[in-house]
């Protein structure tokens, strides 16, 4: 919470294809995201049953770079409906570049790239009036498959960490606390971050029912921790209920996801009670869950880069 002064598709043999900005692409995966919430089925909240896959951020596994913004949910949701055991992902043509191949009958997960280009008519606009042409956006759709759906891989690509125990003491947490420097407060019942004094409040460990909420707890607060001016300098303007407080709202429950991914916590939802809120912004803009994951990467890679001990991943450039 943030304290303020008022309350897929079957893959082409290629694994890519290209198209021009359509509003029917972020619509698609909007409209999946919003279907899943409204069926209480959170896509950054794994519910694994029984059998749980592996914690962590969905990687390339031919290159080992970790994806990033929506292509983040878009993979997790994938794990969490197919039932695929592990997060690392690979094109068509890198299985065959590895020495084996997807599977016959798999079908493909579609993710996006998001980038920008200058129309002919735009340039010439631009060159009668001597202006900077404007650019326009365009998705890429590129076409991914879990090492699940392969076979004739390198035997190490199978194999999945095992996540943490939900422990009293998780150091890779307790150790990016200490190294962020951000001023957290603990005392008092409620968890918040005050923007205009810039620090972040948090009940004692044992006034947690579980433990490990703790953890989740303050990821989330130093989520909007790194809003701040100071650092990556997110919109705090809106008060309690309105729009722009829950998108920032959905930005620190995304980054605490990422950041819990990368530390082997579980994600889970804090705020379930911002649920409606959240709806309503994703039914009102279909691009707001891309800005929300996109700003929540740059947070959790905010954060992770003051732990010594986080695995260091560059990004892959497919990212929302």
């Amino acid at each position: 919470m943030r304290k303020t002064g008022k309350r897929g598709a079957r893959g082409d043999v290629g694994g890519k294809r290209g198209e021009p900005l359509k509003r029917s692409l972020y619509s698609e995966i909007t409209d999946r995201i919003i279907a899943d919430l409204e069926r209480g089925s959170v896509p950054w909240v794994k519910p694994w049953g029984g059998a749980k896959a592996s914690l962590g951020l969905p990687k390339n596994a031919a290159t080992g770079r970790s994806y990033s913004g929506i292509n983040i949910l878009i993979l997790w949701g994938a794990v969490i409906e197919r039932g695929y055991p592990g997060q690392n992902w690979l094109t068509f043509r890198q299985a065959l570049s590895l020495g084996g191949n997807v599977r016959k009958g798999e079908h493909g997960t579609t993710i996006v790239h998001a980038d920008r280009f200058v129309p002919k008519d735009e340039k010439e606009r631009a060159r009668q009036q001597d202006a900077e042409p404007q650019a326009v956006p365009f998705l890429k759709r590129f076409t991914v498959f879990n090492v699940a759906q392969c076979e004739g891989l390198p035997e190490h690509l199978y194999s999945s960490a095992e996540p943490l125990p939900e422990r009293q003491i998780i150091p890779q947490a307790q150790a990016l606390m200490r190294a962020c420097g951000a001023d957290i407060r603990i005392g008092g019942d409620r968890a918040f971050y005050m923007p205009g004094a810039d620090f972040v409040q948090l009940p004692p460990q044992p006034a947690f029912f579980e433990p490990v909420n703790y953890y989740r707890t303050v990821l989330h607060e130093l989520g909007h921790w790194t809003g701040h001016p100071t650092r990556l300098a997110r919109d705090f303007s809106g008060s309690f209920g309105s729009q722009a407080y829950a998108r920032e709202e959905l930005v620190a429950e995304l980054t605490a996801a990422f950041t819990c991914s990368r530390l082997g916590i579980e994600p889970t939802v804090r705020h379930a009670d911002y649920i409606a809120s959240w709806l309503e912004v994703l039914r009102e803009d279909n691009r707001a869950i891309f800005r929300a994951a996109s700003l929540a990467s740059k947070a959790a890679d905010f954060l992770l880069a003051f732990n010594p001990n986080a695995e260091s991943e560059a990004q892959t450039e497919i990212a929302a």
